[in-house]
Order: C-alpha cells, then structure tokens, then sequence
C-alpha cells in the first residue's frame, strides 16, 4: 500500500539498473483513415483492422468484452481516445534493434491497412478532421476523461482526439543520474519542439504554427512544464509533486470513478468516500503517474513526450538523437544547459510551436542549438559505437536530422509545401 512519501520514493529507487542493462523503449501513434471517404476509421474499422493482424501473431486485449489492444512478445498495440492507434514497443537495447521494431510492425501494418482500405498519416496533429467529426470508441476510462479534461485546459479534447506523439522511455541508475537527465530533458524541450515539428495542417488549412500538437498540449488540462522541473529535482521532490498533483480518475473494480475533487494525499490518506476510503495499492499509484501529462515524467524510468509523430523515414532520428546525449553524452550536455535561465527555457517552450527555429534561447536561435545537440548526439553513439550487420553504427540515424539542420526546413514545411501546392489531402497520406 502507498502509506508514505516514502513508498513513493523507494518506488522510483526501484527503477534504478545498472548502466550496462539500460533499455530503449520507443511509443508512436498513427492516425488511420478509411479511404472511402477521407474520415477518421470507425470502431468497427479499427475491430477489423485487429482481427486481420492476428494472422501476424497478435493477440487481443479486451475489455468487458471489446477488443481494445492487441499484444504480442512484449509489444502491444493501444487504442487511443479517437481511434488513434500506438506501438508501445519492447524494452530493446539499442536504435538497431528498437528500428528494425518499428520496420517490422510497419510491414504487418501496410499489409493489414491496404486490405481493409485504411491510410495512414504520420503528423502530430490530425490535418483533415473537425473534432465533432472524429468517432470514439467503448475504452471506459476516455469517457470519463472526455468530461472531466476540459475543465483544466481548454485543447484537451483536441489532445485526446487529433493529436499523435512519438514517445521515448529511458532508464536511470541512480538518483544522481536522474536528476541530471531530468534537468536536461526539460531544458531542451523547446528544441525537440522545433526539430520535431509536424503538425503545421489543421482542418485542411494551413494553422501557422510548425507544432500545433506542442500548442495543444500547452494547453492541456494537467500537461505543460512546471517550474519546478528545472529544480535538482530529485525522488523525494518528484513525490512531493506527484502527492499534491490532482488525481484523473481511480480504477476501482473494474470501474473507473473520477478523481477530480482530490489530490493524490486524499487517497494516500483514505479520505475518498467512493471507494470505501481504501488506502492506493502500487497500481493505483501507477496509473496517476501515467495521468500525469507534462513533457516528461517519471515512472520506474523517465518518459519523453515532445515531439510530433513523425514519418516511417524520420522515425528513429528521435529516440537515436535523445539516446546519443542521455546515454553516450550525458555530462557534456549536462554542463552546457546547466547555466540555462528557466524563464528563457519557458518562454521558448512558450514561443516554439509557432516560431520553430527562429526562436530565441540564451541569445542563440533554436536552430543553432539544435545543430550544437546534434553534434553531442553524434559524438554519444560514436562512444557507444554499437554496430549493426553491416559494421554500421547508431550514428546512421540522425541522417534525417542532420538534413533538417542543414536545409533549416522541418517536416512541417515539408507539409505545408507539399499540402500548398496543390492542396490535395492525398499528399499528407503516409506512401
């Protein structure tokens, strides 16, 4: 039972590997389209879609009888809120392996889609739809969240029905070490903003913003980052935060109850009347950690969440780009965003969706610290030097970004470009 800060604590200390046994886990999330008619797939489609992929080895996740997953050898398919669709990958140990997960699931999926008449497209904000237009689906704790979200940021439903991220999990050994990536991840969020940007469509128009899903998720009830994240923050801050953080809903036999008159102290302190003032099991605490939307968090390892989906080309540049400077780079990094001001490190994050590269941070534009990270990134996975079948190391991933930096275009210029030069929807569909 979650009696203490202590137990809260001594949760995240759980978490701590040793360097050797460091995991990559990578997440992504596609949006589908039924090509009949250009809308978002229904339920019934996604149904559909899950029972062709079984023929690959996948098998469902159900809940009160509704297939609304899929898993297999350690991966799993989730459903989001509007249909979206995510690959929560394997624990892997390095971009070779965490890639070729990410090439083989994207075969299955090409397969299953062209035979049911699905498309894919890979941006961080829905381009074509109206949120009225966009069907759910019978997971029962969005029901609940669709209530409840709004009242704390006025985008949450945008957030949980026309926006897709690429997520990386990274782990930690020690609370020093922790500490330190923690600090780096919140001060380069701006960055990942601008050299991620992919979601510059919205409802077939060009919205003038590079990352529109970086905006919503400003504007997201429970998202952002806090001040205090810029903090040595260690575990027993990080529990103070969690402890006095609002609680989304509590799962309680099987019934999600909404959690928006208490604090998580309410619960740890058996003052929740609706479910008989019991005391939050480990679960409990598991799934307000996963409730918790700021750029980053922490579970039993840190969880990246600022960049856009972006497409199957560009999909390893991310989690190889984060890796280079968190686990072959880490103290270099460290020391050149130590002296960073918070308020300027807001103000970017604030400034970045729209602007992308051309905003300012400690009197340099974001382009320029995009390109100084890159080149620590490169120099991390040359350390790790860790080789795939033809000799070649992780290095090989950051091509896509190497060509951001040096064309100073984005993909979301490359949407607006292709989406402005003809303004044919089919250009935005995944080839």
């Amino acid at each position: 039972m979650i009696t203490s800060k202590e137990k809260i604590i001594n949760y995240f200390k759980s978490g701590i590997k040793e360097n050797k046994n460091f995991k990559i886990g990578i997440e992504h999330e596609k949006f589908l389209f039924d090509n009949k008619e250009d809308k978002r797939v229904s339920y019934s489609k996604i149904k559909e879609m899950f029972s062709a992929l079984s023929e690959f080895g996948w098998n469902p996740i159900l809940e009160k009888g509704n297939v609304v997953g899929l898993n297999k050898s350690g991966k799993n398919i989730t459903l989001e809120p509007g249909n979206q669709i995510e690959l929560s990958g394997d624990k892997l140990n390095n971009i070779h392996e965490a890639c070729a997960e990410s090439q083989d699931y994207l075969f299955e999926l090409r397969q299953v889609t062209k035979k049911i008449g699905v498309n894919i497209v890979s941006a961080g904000f829905d381009p074509i739809s109206k949120l009225s237009e966009i069907p759910n689906n019978p997971k029962e704790r969005y029901k609940l969240m669709t209530k409840d979200m709004p009242k704390g940021g006025e985008l949450s439903l945008d957030m949980m029905y026309r926006t897709c991220g690429t997520q990386l999990n990274i782990d930690y050994e020690s609370e020093k070490d922790f500490i330190k990536k923690f600090k780096i991840l919140n001060s380069i969020v701006p960055i990942i903003i601008a050299l991620f940007a992919n979601s510059s469509i919205v409802e077939k128009k060009n919205s003038n913003f590079l990352s529109y899903r970086s905006k919503v998720w400003q504007n997201t009830s429970r998202g952002g980052l806090p001040k205090i994240f810029f903090e040595e923050l260690d575990f027993e801050k990080y529990a103070e935060f969690v402890i006095n953080f609002p609680i989304l809903f509590i799962k309680d036999n099987e019934k999600y109850i909404s959690g928006n008159k208490y604090l998580f102290k309410d619960f740890m302190n058996g003052k929740i009347s609706e479910i008989g003032n019991r005391i939050p099991t480990e679960n409990d605490l598991s799934i307000h950690l996963s409730t918790i939307f700021t750029e980053n968090r922490l579970k039993k390892y840190i969880e990246l969440r600022s960049m856009d989906t972006c497409g199957w080309d560009c999909l390893c540049a991310g989690p190889a780009f984060n890796i280079g400077i968190l686990y072959g780079n880490l103290d270099e990094v460290y020391e050149l965003i130590s002296s960073w001001d918070k308020n300027k490190i807001i103000n970017a994050y604030l400034e970045a969706p729209q602007k992308g590269f051309n905003t300012q941070l400690m009197g340099k534009d974001l382009l320029y610290w995009s390109s100084t990270l890159l080149n620590l990134s490169r120099e991390g996975l040359e350390k790790r030097d860790i080789l795939n079948k033809s000799g070649k190391n992780e290095t090989l991933f950051l091509n896509h970004l190497q060509k951001v930096i040096d064309n100073k275009t984005t993909n979301a210029d490359h949407m607006i470009n292709k989406f402005s030069e003809n303004e044919d929807l089919k250009e935005l569909y995944d080839k």
